[in-house]
């Protein structure tokens, strides 16, 4: 039988193995465009996975961002699902977000994964590790349960069609650019010159 670590490594291969290299500068257009609703921002999405090393590599520079993001971009996590077996942590995701607990466990599903090898691929495993970080078990349960996640997983799946995601992590800005295949570093800076390239873009009304 397999270790965890060798399933999470196997995991995270699969789920990357199409996103190695990048062509060009770094980012490609996304071809349809795609609607955004940050209204007046500029929305940057990341569709990631906990289970996925390369978001887990990418994740402090996404936090350290996330700090001090700039008054026009907004930042959204999307927890993407390409698998039934991804799906437990797209509903743990939306769950804590909907009783107000994301903010202060995300960083530790990403530790608990990748440090700490803990098993996390069911609702019961899931519920034991995030109970320990202090969330109330029933608010958790009702919540992952709820129709308003189930709808949230529908959408996600959704998302990650239209948008072509088929890797993570990626990035999206503004509904026009992908960004994916780089390390974390490269992927920042690549970043930023997207969000630069979309407020001129703006300016000039395309």
């Amino acid at each position: 039988m397999k270790s965890i670590k060798q399933i999470f490594a196997v995991l995270a291969l699969v789920f990357t193995t199409q996103v190695i290299a990048a062509p060009g500068p770094g980012y490609t257009r996304l071809n349809p465009e795609q609607p955004t609703r940050s209204g007046n921002k500029i929305e940057v999405l990341q569709f990631f996975f906990y289970g996925c090393s390369h978001c887990y590599n990418l994740h402090p520079a996404l936090t350290a961002m996330e700090k001090n993001l700039p008054k026009d971009v907004e930042l959204i996590y999307v927890p993407t699902i390409f698998s039934a077996n991804m799906e437990p942590m797209a509903r743990t995701f939306f769950a804590l977000e909907s009783i107000g607990e994301l903010h202060r466990v995300h960083d530790s599903l990403f530790q608990a994964w990748h440090v700490q090898m803990v098993d996390l691929r069911d609702q019961e495993k899931i519920l034991g590790f995030v109970t320990k970080q202090g969330v109330d078990a029933k608010k958790f349960g009702d919540a992952y349960n709820s129709f308003s996640t189930q709808s949230k997983v529908a959408r996600v799946r959704q998302m990650t069609m239209s948008y072509g995601i088929r890797g993570t992590p990626t990035i999206t800005v503004d509904g026009k650019y992908t960004i994916t295949g780089l390390g974390p570093k490269e992927t920042m800076r690549v970043l930023d010159e997207v969000i630069s390239k979309v407020r001129k873009e703006r300016a000039r009304g395309i």
